[in-house]
Order: C-alpha cells, then structure tokens, then sequence
C-alpha cells in the first residue's frame, strides 16, 4: 500500500518560507504546502534555466524544459534523499530532460532530412531574436545593449554543448567550479578546462566587450518566473484533484 503520508499535497498555507533552508522547504511540500514548492522554484528558477539554456539553445524550448523538469520534480520530491543539494538533484533531472528534448530533435531533424532525399521540399530554418528587455535609460544606450546581450547570447548558443553548460553556469549563473562539478556531474578540473576553452571561443568573436554583459544574459526573472511558477502549480494542482 502506497504511504500517502509521503505523497506531495498542495494546500494553499500563509507564505513564511523566504528563510527556510531547502531540507525544510522539502518537508513541507511533502506535507501538502503549496508555498514551500513556489518558493522552491523561486529559489532556483534563474539558475536552472540558464543551465537548460545552456545544454538547449532555443529559449522556448528551454522554458518548456524547466517547466516538464519541475512537473517531474514535483512527484519524484518524496525520493530526494537530501545527502546532495537540492539544486543539484533538481539540475539532473533538467539536464536529463533538455538531453531528451534534443534526441528529439534529432531524431525530427533525421526524418526530415530523409523526407527530403526522397523528394519533399525542404523546410527554410528562421533565427528568432528576442524582444529586448525593458531599459530604463536612454534610448541609443538601450538600444546598444539589447544588441549587445543579442549578440552575445546567439555566440554562446553557438558554443560545443560541453562548453556552453560549463560557460552558463560559471560565467553567467556564477557558480564556482565545485559547484558546477556537481550540478554537471563532471570533474573539478574538465570544468576549468571548459570554461577557459569557452572563453577564448567567444573572445575570438566578441573581445572585451563580453565581459560587461555576460551578468545580463539568459534572465528568467519577474513575470516569466512568475508564469512558469503558476503553469507548473496549476499542472500538479490539476492531477490531484
């Protein structure tokens, strides 16, 4: 017989979760508090999804990533044993969901292109641009930073896989390199190799300039944290009803 005892319940509670370390936030949600899950997500939104940028280089496809991977998170919380940081094991199971999505990919890239050896007319490829992030100083300079973070998100997209996980998480997300030894599940030493070959690829096409903008890439915050937040609790919200 199942423990239901253990099985995640929402309910909605009074948020008093902003300085609770992530063992209790865990504790709670198995309990049935919907707050403890929100502010989990909170917590780690951000970093989770510059590492699913990281590994995926579309933005969409990256959203959608985060969002299955904190479904998923949701039902399997009951098996995180706490020996390890909860954001690691929460970077796992997005790392293993944007590996998914891209031997999807593939696969879909595969069978177009036999389609197309057979005969069927092939598809034309557009690269979407972001919208600009709201500025708050002079047109000209917004304008200049926009393309800027632009041009530096297409490079970094752009970087080998193994390279571009390791860049995200050190040079955008700032983690240290034990920390991203851990999230990647890689050694200390194969990240500092990988981020300095990262950093001389995108120096090649990018120079200085890079490193003023490199905190600015790849934001998941305000309404998009928000919506992300309420799509994915109202998702495991729905299933338990």
């Amino acid at each position: 017989m199942r423990n239901e005892s253990v099985e995640p319940r929402l309910a909605i509670v009074a948020d008093t979760t902003s300085d609770i370390d992530d063992a209790e936030l865990v504790r709670r949600t198995l309990q049935g508090d919907h707050t403890a899950f929100d502010r989990i997500m909170r917590r780690y939104n951000q970093r989770l999804y510059r590492l699913a940028r990281g590994i995926i280089d579309e933005p969409s496809d990256a959203e959608d990533v985060l969002q299955e991977s904190y479904v998923r998170a949701f039902y399997q919380l009951k098996t995180y044993s706490g020996r390890g940081s909860l954001g690691a094991w929460l970077a796992q199971i997005v790392r293993n969901e944007a590996i998914d999505r891209l031997r999807a990919r593939k696969a879909a890239r595969d069978r177009i292109a036999l389609e197309t050896e057979l005969g069927s007319e092939d598809e034309a490829v557009l690269e979407k641009q972001q919208a600009p992030e709201d500025v708050r100083f002079s047109p000209q300079a917004a304008t200049e930073a926009a393309e800027m973070k632009r041009v530096l998100e297409h490079a970094i997209a752009k970087l080998p896989d193994p390279f571009r996980a390791v860049f995200v998480l050190r040079e955008v997300e700032g983690l240290s390199v034990d920390e991203t030894s851990e999230y990647l599940g890689i050694p200390a030493a194969t990240v500092k190799t990988r981020d300095h070959r990262a950093r001389n690829l995108l120096r090649k096409e990018l120079g200085e300039r890079i490193d003023r903008t490199i905190p600015q890439t790849f934001e998941f915050l305000g309404p998009r944290c928000d919506a992300l937040v309420a799509r994915v609790l109202a998702r495991v919200s729905a299933d338990r009803n």
